[in-house]
């Protein structure tokens, strides 16, 4: 459903991803991992449209989207989760959610509310608490079910574990489990190489902008080498 070919980008002159070729098919989580800095949120941002590539093409769901606005992406059902969650500090729970489906899913914004409690039942009992007073994994909920409000054909999640106490990390990676086994497709980018990898299809490891290592998520956590290497484990 994405496909990624010789996406080269980054800021101003700054390159930062040099050439990454990279693909995510239906029903799928794919993770994209590597060290800070080494340009998971630059791919982000490129392929939300937030920024345009120096080079390369993006095709979603067979279109070519590389030269369109960040709104035409997420029409299509590409919807990007940031790192920090990025939450509306003013607005109360309910609010933050509405905002998520004015660009995609508004006809069946009650319905899509129904789902995000079934799957975020804390959120249903903080409606209308600002949404700047809830704990940091109450938050990243509250980022998710917004995404989750947008219909996503595909979720990117950047970072979602960051900030969080060891125990909302497990919570977390549990949740993001089950809802790829409910169907959703995901793109996964973290730090946290050793849960990621627990619970992806596929994986890609970026280093110097490049994708250094692909495979099967399963036996790139087997290998040793590989963890040493690239993940410093």
């Amino acid at each position: 459903m994405l496909e990624v070919r010789g996406l080269r980008a980054g800021y101003g002159e700054v390159e930062v991803l040099r050439g990454i070729d990279l693909d995510v098919a239906r029903g799928e989580i794919v993770a994209v991992l590597g060290s800070n800095g080494v340009g998971k949120s630059t791919l982000n941002n490129n392929l939300s449209a937030l920024y345009r590539p120096f080079a390369g093409r993006i095709h979603f769901l067979g279109e070519d989207i590389t030269d369109m606005t960040s709104t035409q992406v997420v029409q299509r059902g590409l919807i990007h989760v940031p790192e920090g969650r990025r939450i509306f500090p003013n607005m109360n729970v309910l609010e933050n959610l509405t905002v998520g489906g004015q660009v995609r899913g508004r006809a069946r914004r009650q319905q899509n509310i129904d789902k995000v409690v079934a799957i975020f039942p804390r959120l249903q009992e903080r409606f209308k608490q600002a949404a700047g007073t809830l704990s940091g994994g109450e938050q990243q909920m509250l980022a998710i079910g917004r995404g989750l409000m947008a219909e996503p054909e595909l979720l990117i999640m950047d970072e979602p574990s960051l900030g969080l106490s060891p125990l909302l990390v497990e919570e977390m990676f549990a949740l993001i489990q089950r809802m790829n086994q409910a169907g959703q497709a995901i793109l996964l980018m973290e730090q946290n190489a050793v849960q990621t990898l627990a619970i992806a299809h596929r994986a890609y490891i970026i280093e110097n902008g490049m994708v250094a290592l692909q495979g099967a998520a399963q036996d790139l956590a087997l290998d040793p080498e590989l963890k040493r290497r690239y993940l410093g484990l």
